[in-house]
């Protein structure tokens, strides 16, 4: 199935706080699978006024709910690379990925280098690691039934226990969740590097991916930071915001 070109814009809209084209660096957010980018709309509040953060907003979600989603991950990284590429106007910038947009930030950097663009500042990663082991949990979910994949996501502690409001709401996303977990089954892992700094962030109980694997990004980068763990479980970035930018002002030398 063919989809055709979307603007730019439609990838990585304004926050919604005040125009940032002076701010020193742009920050682009990918979130996790399912994610929508009102979900980081913390994100936007909370980050400096020397930071423009962009979050990516796939087809087939919020804002974009009338597009089919992308299941094919070569389609889908040539569609944000086209996106991000348009965005970048010669600041420098930062790349922050969860889960499964941790995936797909470490991707466009390695692509971006292949293609002898400007590389990211930063690449910050959280919540995946290219290992096999991540791989065949991934390629579960597709394969589950409804009612199995809202169990799934329950385990990873995104919906509040009881919650009947959030779990509708979770399964009005179920299409972007398969899309997304399909895309991401069909990573094949290559070993490819980067030259720009690499941070990895982790949450201490996440059933996914233990915190120490993390460490894996080392080989990844002859410029690894080194991983920061905090308390939570697969999504303890929305409880520790502001610390993880404080730690990306740090690297991206800005003040604070």
């Amino acid at each position: 199935m063919s989809h055709a070109p979307s603007q730019p814009g439609e990838w990585f809209p304004p926050s919604g706080r005040a125009p940032d084209d002076d701010a020193d660096v742009q920050l682009f957010l990918f979130p996790h699978a399912g994610g929508t980018g009102a979900m980081y709309r913390e994100w936007a509040a909370t980050v400096p006024a020397t930071v423009e953060p962009r979050v990516l907003h796939l087809p087939g979600r919020w804002g974009r709910g009338d597009e089919a989603p992308l299941t094919r991950l070569p389609l889908l990284l040539a569609r944000i690379g086209e996106a991000l590429e348009a965005e970048l106007d010669g600041r420098p910038y930062a790349l922050f990925g969860h889960s499964f947009g941790a995936l797909l930030a470490y991707r466009l950097a390695v692509q971006f280098e292949k293609e002898g663009m400007t590389a990211p500042s930063v690449l910050a990663v959280s919540g995946w690691v290219p290992g096999e082991d991540i791989l065949a949990k991934q390629r579960a979910v597709p394969e589950m039934s409804d009612d199995e994949l809202v169990a799934a996501v329950k385990e990873l502690g995104l919906l509040p226990t009881g919650s009947v409001l959030a779990e509708e709401l979770l399964r009005t996303a179920l299409p972007a969740l398969r899309a997304d977990f399909g895309a991401a089954a069909e990573y094949l892992d290559d070993g490819a590097q980067v030259s720009c700094p690499v941070v990895a962030f982790a949450g201490r109980s996440d059933p996914l991916v233990v915190a120490r694997a993390m460490g894996v990004w080392a080989d990844r980068t002859s410029n690894f930071v080194g991983v920061t763990e905090y308390p939570g479980d697969h999504f303890y970035l929305f409880d520790h915001a502001i610390s993880l930018q404080l730690s990306l002002q740090q690297l991206l030398q800005l003040p604070t």
